[in-house]
């Protein structure tokens, strides 16, 4: 398959809430990157957090197999620092090959679970 995608993406918005309505690993309050790698190679992937009053964190480490997907979670990330809670942040990621990434984050703080879904920016 051809490959898709870009090699430097930007998720603007980002926002982890400390509290969910559920205690089951699928229904807690999470922000995941889905990172979808067609090439033939896999996807080194750094990814750098930037923060409204401090500096940024990172880079944190993934790799995705060729041809394969990775719903990351932002609340799984724990090396180098994990992610503040209750916190706005942003995200840019930079592969070594083209990858494709969308943001989605499952709000649980409420019994009505909020599910919002955006493809990242990248620029052509």
């Amino acid at each position: 398959m051809e490959p898709i995608g870009r090699k430097r993406w930007a998720i603007a918005e980002g926002y982890i809430p400390s509290q969910s309505s559920f205690f089951e690993h699928d229904l807690i309050s999470h922000e995941t990157a889905c990172i979808l790698n067609v090439t033939d190679r896999q996807a080194q992937v750094s990814i750098t957090v930037f923060f409204a009053d401090r500096e940024p964190v990172g880079p944190y480490q993934v790799t995705v197999g060729p041809r394969r997907t990775l719903h990351l979670r932002f609340n799984d990330l724990q090396d180098p620092a994990p992610i503040p809670r209750d916190t706005d942040y942003a995200s840019v990621f930079e592969s070594d090959v083209p990858i494709v990434l969308q943001h989605t984050r499952m709000d649980t703080r409420h019994a009505e679970v909020s599910l919002l879904s955006t493809i990242a920016y990248t620029e052509a």
